[in-house]
């Protein structure tokens, strides 16, 4: 294990210039270290591609997995391990020069990614001149922020060969999509990634229509209200019919208590604002409230059955673990549940029960059934726990998170016992 006392450890006495010192030192020890993982990580792809090429694996299927592997020793979600294995792949086999730039301290890690990314269009002996005219003299780097970074390498790329840059930004608009992730405060960033004509389009039209209304509103409040109705086709103030499920303690519900709620796909959201949105459901004759129980464990807090009112108990059990789970229960992994799946699979005799079960994302879920990965569950203390074992033997736990409530820290074995038992019966 790496000894990070001498690195973390500070001069009480240090005067300000050899704390700047300390400070610009400690940022070319990162990059350094950056350079290092990389090589490090290009050297694991060609050993488990020669292993796998060697017993045999058809050539599309091997080093599959790699990246999630990557991940979880960077303690990275899987998107941003794929994207550094191929930024290591490009810098050791294609790039020496910023890999060397990189190792020196002239590069960031993310401006290294930068220039990696504005040359993935080119040809190996493009993206090797590229590499050449930017990274051979690392003087030529001192300055330089992020943008600057990426305007020139996308400069050097079009001169190089505009047609794949041009034929790239064509095959872009294929990956337009929306997304919609959390924001502080019980808010949300939805995000459209549009083609640039068309995105310029939607904001002038929203904009247009702040410009010309006049009211108490902010413009940003108006270019906000007008996306939504135009998207819904319904004003602001009336919602739109989604179910939203919305977790809470009864003692939330009923005022009693201020324990935060848990909106699924979301996350936790002040008791005040949950009640309110409770609130106004029922009392909106527009919309259909219903409710559901939870029971969870009365001292881990963590989901253990619930309330079923469907005979098609595989649609039940998939809605418990989405609802146990809450994200891809992979490590360091918060994409949301697309596949709810056997850890053991059923192939090796899994069976379909809720501690078998995991709620992933579909990358994870089908990176799981690569050769040499294993998953395990158990239960401790009421807390569903599953273990990730990776082909090289590395051992990565996660717990499904609480519920929101405190736990019943005065149970005894007995009743503890008898309140698992009761609500079993009630979801069966």
């Amino acid at each position: 294990m790496f000894d990070t006392k001498a690195l973390t450890s500070i001069d009480p006495l240090a005067d300000e210039a050899k704390l700047i010192a300390m400070i610009a030192d400690l940022e070319r020890i990162k990059s350094a270290a950056a350079a290092g993982q990389a090589r490090a990580t290009a050297a694991l792809d060609e050993r488990r591609r020669a292993a796998e090429a060697a017993a045999g694996v058809p050539a599309k299927q091997r080093g599959r997995g790699v990246s999630s592997e990557v991940a979880l020793a960077r303690r990275d979600s899987p998107s941003c391990g794929n994207r550094h294995l191929g930024i290591a792949k490009a810098l050791v086999h294609e790039m020496p020069y910023t890999l060397a730039a990189l190792e020196c301290g002239a590069l960031s890690e993310w401006r290294a990614t930068l220039i990696v990314r504005e040359s993935a269009c080119l040809s190996v002996e493009d993206r090797r001149t590229l590499d050449t005219e930017m990274c051979a003299d690392s003087a030529n780097l001192e300055g330089k922020g992020n943008n600057r970074i990426a305007a020139d390498a996308k400069a050097i790329a079009c001169q190089l060969d505009v047609r794949s840059v041009v034929e790239r930004a064509a095959k872009a608009e294929a990956d337009r999509n929306v997304t919609c992730r959390p924001a502080p405060d019980a808010m949300t960033y939805v995000t459209a990634l549009l083609p640039v004509k068309e995105g310029v389009s939607v904001y002038a039209a929203l904009k247009r229509a702040a410009d010309t209304t006049f009211d108490n509103r902010s413009q940003g409040q108006v270019m906000a209200d007008t996306l939504l109705e135009r998207v819904t086709g319904r004003p602001a103030e009336v919602p739109e019919p989604i179910a939203v499920n919305l977790v809470m303690t009864d003692q939330t519900l009923l005022g009693g208590d201020n324990c935060p709620a848990v909106i699924d796909g979301y996350g936790a959201v002040p008791a005040e604002i949950a009640r309110r949105m409770v609130s106004s459901a029922v009392g909106d004759e527009r919309s259909k409230a219903t409710l559901r129980r939870l029971y969870r464990h009365p001292k881990s807090s963590a989901l253990v059955a619930m309330e079923s009112r469907s005979r098609c108990f595989p649609k039940g059990l998939a809605k418990f673990i989405g609802l146990r789970d809450q994200t891809c229960r992979t490590p360091y992994c918060d994409a949301r549940i697309r596949h709810r799946d056997h850890a053991v699979p059923r192939s090796r005799g899994g069976p379909t029960h809720a501690l078998n079960g995991l709620g992933m994302c579909a990358h994870c879920n089908y990176t799981k059934e690569s050769p040499g990965w294993e998953v395990r569950t158990c239960e401790e203390d009421g807390v569903h726990a599953a273990e990730f074992v990776t082909p090289t033997g590395a051992h990565y736990r996660s717990t499904a998170p609480p519920l929101p409530g405190a736990p019943m820290i005065t149970v005894s074995d007995v009743e503890l016992r008898i309140g698992v038992e009761l609500a079993d019966l009630h979801a069966a």
